[in-house]
Order: C-alpha cells, then sequence, then structure tokens
C-alpha cells in the first residue's frame, strides 16, 4: 500500500475524474458563454461572430449606463449605511444579558427565507391602500405614498428590503468576532474607567476589523448580484428606476431573447466585480494588521 502511495500515477488516477467533472460543468460552460458573448446568438438559431460588437453597444446602451448608477447606489449604500448598522447592531445585541440566542435567531431568520417570499411579504408592506408602512404614516395625517410606483421611493424601498434581508447574516458574522474577544480584556478597561461607548470604540471595532473588513468584501460582491429581489418586486421598473446589471442581463438574454447580448453583458458584470474586489483587497484588505488576543 506504502508503495502504491509513492507511485505519481495513482494520486493522478483519483485526481482525473475530478478534473474532468470541474472542466465539464465549470470550465467548458464558461468558456462557452464567452464565446456567446461575442455572437449576435437569440438562443435559437445558428449564431454569428460580430467580435466586439456586444460590447461597444453595452457602454453605448444609455439603460445599461442607467443600471450600473442603480448597483453603484446599492454598492454605496451597502457600505456606508448597511455595514455601521450591522456593527452597531451587533454590539448591541452582544451586551445582552437575556435572551442572547433569541435576538440572534431573529436577525438571522430573513437570510434564509426565500427571495420570492420576502418580495411578496415587502410587497403588502409597501401597499399603498393596506401597506403597514401606509398605515402608520396615515396617523400622522401623511398621504399615502406609492413606494414602488413612484421613482423617487421604488429604488429606495428595494435597498431597506435587500438590507433586512441581508444583515442578519452578517451580524451573527460579526456577533462571533465580538463573543470570541476574551472577556479580561473588557474588565480591563471597564476597570479603568473606560465607558460602554469607549471600550466599544477604542478596543471592540479595532479587534474586529478583519471580520469587518470581509464583510464589506462580502457586501461588494452581493451589491453587484443583486437581482432576484428586484425581479420579483419591480422587474426594474417604475421608467428603469430600480434596474441593476443584472435585472437588465435577465431581461435582455431571456424576456427580448437577445443571448448574444446578454452574455456579453454578464462578462462585464463579472469584470466589474474582478476589479472591484481587486481594488479593495489591494487599497485596504491587505493593510490590516494580524491581530493575536
Amino acid at each position: 500500500m506504502k508503495n502504491a502511495l509513492r507511485n505519481p500515477y495513482v494520486y493522478l488516477m483519483f485526481v482525473l475524474p475530478t478534473i474532468a467533472l470541474y472542466f465539464l460543468f465549470f470550465i467548458y460552460p464558461m468558456l462557452t458563454s464567452v464565446y456567446y458573448g461575442f455572437t449576435d446568438w437569440d438562443g435559437l438559431n445558428r449564431q454569428n461572430f460580430i467580435g466586439f460588437d456586444n460590447f461597444a453597444t453595452a457602454f453605448q446602451d444609455p439603460e445599461f449606463r442607467a443600471s450600473i448608477v442603480n448597483n453603484v447606489y446599492i454598492l454605496l449604500f451597502s457600505c456606508c449605511v448597511q455595514v455601521p448598522l450591522i456593527v452597531v447592531f451587533s454590539l448591541l445585541i452582544s451586551n445582552v444579558k437575556r435572551f442572547q440566542g433569541f435576538y440572534k435567531t431573529t436577525v438571522f431568520m430573513p437570510s434564509i427565507l426565500s427571495t420570492s417570499v420576502i418580495g411578496i411579504l415587502w410587497g403588502y408592506i409597501y401597499d399603498p391602500d393596506v401597506g403597514l408602512l401606509n398605515n402608520l404614516l396615515g396617523l400622522l395625517g401623511i398621504d399615502p405614498i406609492y413606494w414602488l410606483a413612484e421613482s423617487r421611493w421604488a429604488m429606495i424601498s428595494i435597498l431597506i428590503t435587500n438590507a433586512w434581508q441581508w444583515m442578519g447574516f452578517y451580524i451573527v458574522l460579526i456577533l462571533a468576532a465580538i463573543l470570541a474577544i476574551p472577556r479580561d480584556i473588557d474588565e480591563a478597561a471597564k476597570i479603568d474607567g473606560a465607558t460602554g461607548v469607549q471600550r466599544a470604540w477604542y478596543l471592540t471595532v479595532p479587534l474586529i476589523k478583519p471580520i469587518v473588513n470581509v464583510v464589506i468584501m462580502l457586501s461588494i460582491a452581493g451589491a453587484l448580484r443583486v437581482v432576484d429581489i428586484v425581479l420579483v418586486m419591480t422587474n426594474g421598473g417604475p421608467a428603469g428606476a430600480t434596474e441593476v446589471m443584472a435585472s437588465y442581463m435577465v431581461n435582455k438574454a431571456i424576456k427580448y431573447g437577445e443571448y448574444g447580448y446578454g452574455t456579453a453583458l454578464s462578462i462585464v458584470i463579472f469584470i466589474f466585480a474582478l476589479v472591484l474586489t481587486a481594488l479593495y483587497q489591494v487599497l485596504f484588505a491587505r493593510r490590516q494588521e494580524r491581530i493575536e488576543y
């Protein structure tokens, strides 16, 4: 048996099936998609190679450029609003003495729900006639708002719903990092007279920076992958106000039968995601020092 394990051909025999499956189900479909991005294929008829025409069309397409701007809104909201709120909620839950498990379960629950369920649920909340939000505003004497039908409110409604769905997942990650900090560090700061806010800002937050960086990077990737909640709640409307790159790609490829153009858009989205995550890694994540307790 030992002699057999020393033979490199034995290892090759075990590795080859895995490589073959990886090539068959990952590499080959990806390369095929890249090829279709350079064609005018409609999904049914024979495709023609048209070079970079699809990519040139994408950057001259005002609707696609508008969808890029909407993705930037989601990205900024995720990094500048959602992540700070996640840290604050995590700090608050970590200091809860009773029913901490209940709070963790409650905030995590939306993450395990289907996006379709969440879209329908928040659709009722945003309903202009019987929705919870407008009923609350009505108590204050404010006229009903058409949350998903007015351009100025539709994107905000999507941002809130998307944040509600995913904040719990990130809160659990950061909460795990907070609870892993030895209690004696916090106790020493408390003996020195530091208040709760000072301990959170000068002690806890610096110690959880590595996991916060992971959350920010996941938020960047998530902001570029937002599509299902948009398709369920508004399908990109009204008048393209909530259209994002991925939903625009899906509509072009599936709804309008422009499969080649849709595939080219998917390549552009992939390159955006790759560049953004690489920039974040180079500019911020790699500068973080390793923290040891």
